[in-house]
């Protein structure tokens, strides 16, 4: 027996189960494909810009080539804190660390940003073998039940509903796993590059503080 098969003589229950975990799925494998696409830019356009940085060009120079990107994230983190430096070059404690304050919340906005949609990863990886086990469980109520209707045992009788039970359980752990890891591993990547804009700022504070 096939898994179309398996699938159309399925009670509508399990039909139902069947086809929210396949399109869970589907929704999975485009937020991960979507995120991984963004955060492998984010990361080359920061790997370009620190080398940018520290290039031995001036702050200015620099902000003068990127002060029409504000669209990307790391650009606009450092123009936004030449800016606000721009506006009032005391170099007080004060203004030096509200240059920090406001890179570090766009650098926040940004993270947020890329994090939408994670929590659907999270959840799917969380329960759907929980919704799977559900289907496993009423594949198996079906073969009981069939025992009992027919008052046989044998395989014949037995197998469909065992069969949507393992169908069930199959689909629900195809849909999960990845999406458990595809989460932590998302996760992993955007607090690194997280890390590595923070580490960033604190050295623009500090360079910032001496001039």
């Amino acid at each position: 027996m096939n898994y179309f098969n398996i699938f159309a003589h399925a009670p509508i229950s399990i039909k139902f189960i069947l086809i929210s975990l396949v399109a869970a799925s589907v929704w999975s494998w485009t937020i991960i494909f979507a995120k991984f696409f963004i955060l492998t830019r984010m990361r080359a356009k920061f790997q370009r810009f620190e080398r940018l940085f520290w290039s031995g060009d001036s702050l200015d120079d620099i902000y003068a080539m990127l002060q029409n990107r504000k669209n990307d994230p790391v650009y606009s983190i450092f123009i936004v804190g030449m800016e606000e430096w721009g506006a009032n070059a005391s170099n007080t404690t004060s203004q030096i660390d509200r240059i920090e304050t406001i890179m570090t919340a766009h650098l926040d906005r940004s993270v947020n940003d890329v994090s939408r949609g994670l929590s659907f990863l999270s959840n799917l990886g969380t329960n759907g073998v929980i919704v799977g086990l559900f289907g496993t469980v009423l594949g198996i109520m079906n073969s009981f039940q069939a025992i009992a209707q027919q008052k046989n045992t044998n395989l014949a009788v037995v197998a469909p509903g065992i069969a949507e039970a393992l169908f069930a359980t199959a689909v629900s752990l195809a849909a999960s796993i990845p999406a458990a890891i595809a989460y932590n591993k998302i996760e992993n990547d955007i607090e690194t590059y997280a890390n590595d804009v923070r580490c960033f700022i604190k050295e623009f504070k500090t360079i910032v503080a001496r001039q």
